[in-house]
């Protein structure tokens, strides 16, 4: 599906293959160091009082769906992985057209091209 615009399979693969598992690494990372902050609240009777309970619990809640968007952005990256080993990279899943170098340097993990994202 090359179009004259586009780079070939091979050189968009050598180009985001790498980006691409880096950022699934770094998220990976970021979700084993935030692990503590998604565990439950316990009741701590020592503690100050309610207000640190709501504040636990207002942390938590914050960890949690920093967490849901982390893992919303790896099943992306990991599409995009998956599209390379498809040869469908860098090509629009709804018109086939090619999505853009430009578009790709700031998400490579985009699988639509601006008209259709659009």
């Amino acid at each position: 599906m090359p179009s004259p615009e586009s780079p070939g399979d091979t050189a968009l693969a050598a180009r985001y293959r790498p980006r691409l598992a880096a950022e699934i690494a770094e998220l990976r990372a970021a979700s084993e160091a935030g692990a503590e902050a998604r565990r439950p609240v316990t009741l701590d009777q020592q503690s100050v009082g309610r207000l640190s309970r709501m504040d636990a619990l207002r942390n938590q809640a914050m960890a949690a769906r920093t967490e849901a968007r982390r893992l919303a952005r790896i099943r992306a990256l990991e599409a995009a992985l998956a599209r390379i080993g498809e040869g469908e990279f860098g090509y629009c899943g709804d018109c086939g057209g090619f999505i853009g170098l430009k578009r790709l340097d700031l998400d490579p993990a985009a699988a639509r091209c601006m008209d259709c994202a659009a």
